[in-house]
């Protein structure tokens, strides 16, 4: 059986995974506030630099970045899921940026869903991130079953993603976050590829990151409240909307995640949450980004295609160097050393 015809063989049921990418595209589902508005980069008018001169490339877990971009961790497990992988693989390995796919646990349990995640065939050479919930390390996935999603996909890292807001608001959620930490760091000790652990929307603070590092978690991304709002997607699902409007604004904010885990010595930061544009992504590396994370904009174009993935990461690159540019930027080690002027 071909990769298509196994895609194809899967049902698409009305189940959580589907639920979620629906949900996702609706605009109901993004939060209002946007963070990275409090920033602003002062104008330079005389940069001394040639634009088409300005460098993007960046390295991520071993492997060189044209631009220091992740399409962050969003799905699989069904057959739409499957098409909108491989598209995001595909304009992802195209533009030579970083891809995580979306929760392995599914594929784990019923093993003729894996191949909605096999995307390495699609993105021979990009860094390519896999993804598991830190609290299934809680109900009975250990070293093995994070071994065979690094192995599934033949990924570069392993993402744990926390989400205990998603967790206690959604139907099916599994709550017990008791006794996490010490399994994360026997994992980022013992795991063949570099753990990275990250939020789901709701940021992790410099305190937390610090309990995190102390355990020999290394790459950290800051998920921060801002982007799309996991509490009103679930509170949706389980019909009950004020819940979710109460919880909706519930976080650390991405840029004050993305400052604290900058602070903390030897750690590679992630920003992402509510990164809309390519002067977001300016303004995360300023405030301490090593490489920046965007979802729901590659995801509404992955629902079209490759090339519109593609072309969707192309302008935002254009807008990174243009934002460079203008701040005097010439590469991405310059632009860290900007200045951002905070709103008071």
């Amino acid at each position: 059986m071909t990769t298509l015809e196994a895609v194809a063989a899967i049902p698409e049921e009305r189940d959580r995974k589907l639920e979620h990418i629906e949900l996702a595209l609706e605009q109901r589902m993004q939060l209002e506030s946007r963070f990275f508005d409090r920033f602003s980069f002062v104008h330079e008018a005389l940069p001394e630099v040639d634009l088409v001169e300005i460098d993007v490339s960046a390295d991520f877990v071993g492997k060189s970045l044209a631009a220091p971009l992740l399409v962050s961790c969003m799905t699989g497990g069904t057959g739409s899921a499957a098409r909108i992988n491989r598209n995001l693989a595909i304009g992802a390995e195209r533009a030579g940026i970083a891809l995580g796919v979306g929760s392995q646990r599914k594929a784990l349990e019923d093993v003729d869903t894996a191949v909605t995640f096999e995307v390495r065939e699609f993105a021979p050479t990009i860094p390519l991130l896999g993804n598991l919930g830190a609290v299934q390390l809680n109900y009975g996935f250990g070293l093995d079953e994070c071994e065979r999603a690094v192995e599934m996909i033949n990924a570069d890292a392993l993402a744990l993603h926390l989400n205990p807001l998603q967790e206690a608001i959604q139907p099916e959620g599994q709550c017990n976050f008791s006794g996490l930490l010490p399994k994360i760091g026997e994992l980022a000790r013992n795991l063949s590829v570099p753990v990275v652990v990250k939020e789901i929307g709701c940021g992790i603070s410099g305190a937390t990151a610090n309990r995190l590092v102390d355990q020999g978690v290394r790459i950290i991304d800051s998920a921060g409240l801002g982007g799309t709002s996991w509490a009103r997607i679930e509170a949706a699902r389980a019909a009950d909307q004020p819940i979710g409007e109460l919880f909706a604004d519930w976080g650390v904010a991405t840029p004050d995640s993305i400052r604290q885990l900058a602070a903390i010595e030897g750690v590679t930061v992630i920003g992402s949450g509510g990164v809309r544009s390519g002067i977001d992504v300016a303004k995360a590396i300023a405030l301490g980004a090593d490489v920046v994370g965007l979802a729901q904009p590659f995801l509404a174009a992955a629902m079209e295609s490759s090339d519109a993935v593609y072309q969707r990461i192309q302008r935002t690159v254009q807008e990174l160097k243009i934002a460079m540019f203008c701040a005097g930027a010439r590469d991405i080690a310059e632009l860290r050393l900007i200045e951002l002027v905070e709103k008071s």
